[in-house]
């Protein structure tokens, strides 16, 4: 049932949305490095690698440049149109390719880099790897301002990312794999959409109630008004 409604939602928004993605096409393609997609590797199902396609918003040669993986406040690295598309999640849009091709689904575990899903337990990553990556996610809602968050970190961003974040979102990721089901998805896929147009909110975390428990270090960082928080 899942991979029906991906199939079915992910081909109908291909169709209703191109014609909105042809001028992001020709603005990447007439500035910056001129190119249009960027393919990243990612780990998925099965911990197997393959490409995630996104518009380009940063440099061809990024991952190799300072700051690596993780990006930034103003960060050097981000052609003219990729804060923008970036801020928007417009720049996602693609993966709509992947989720039709059997690589995504509209829902799930985010794909990392191997460099960031070595960070995940034993346990993260057996659960992780039976289903699916997601275009959107428990994981990706609670992180949706990441990069602000290392922005206003203290002290080594990558240290904090390494020990606070990654774990927190390895114990989201295994919240979602024991709860997955359509009702899951249906209300997932809701949230988001409430957090693209109020991305100031914490809706997750009171519709959800039994997320696993925020650590110290990082509930100051999130957003204030989280419950217990």
């Amino acid at each position: 049932m899942i991979r029906f409604f991906d199939i079915f939602f992910s081909f109908a928004a291909i169709v209703v949305l191109f014609p909105f993605m042809i001028p992001v096409m020709i603005g990447l393609k007439l500035t910056g490095e001129h190119c249009i997609f960027y393919l990243q590797p990612r780990i998925g199902k099965g911990g197997k690698e393959f490409n995630i396609v996104k518009f380009a918003t940063m440099l061809k040669n990024s991952p190799n440049m300072p700051g690596g993986v993780l990006t930034q406040k103003d960060d050097p690295r981000i052609l003219p149109m990729g804060n923008f598309l970036r801020k928007t999640k417009i720049n996602e849009l693609p993966q709509l390719v992947n989720i039709l091709i059997g690589q995504m689904s509209i829902i799930g575990p985010r794909p990392q880099s191997k460099q960031h899903y070595d960070l995940y337990a034993g346990e993260v990553k057996k659960a992780i790897g039976k289903i699916p990556p997601g275009l959107s996610g428990i994981g990706s809602i609670v992180f949706r301002n990441e990069e602000e968050v290392l922005d206003r970190v203290h002290g080594s961003r990558d240290g904090f990312h390494d020990t606070i974040i990654a774990p927190y979102k390895g114990d989201l990721e295994l919240w979602y794999c024991k709860r997955r089901n359509m009702g899951t998805n249906f209300l997932l896929i809701l949230i988001t959409v409430w957090t693209i147009f109020r991305p100031k909110s914490n809706i997750c975390f009171f519709v959800c109630k039994d997320l696993p428990a925020m650590p110290d270090e990082l509930a100051g960082y999130i957003k204030q008004g989280i419950p217990g928080k």
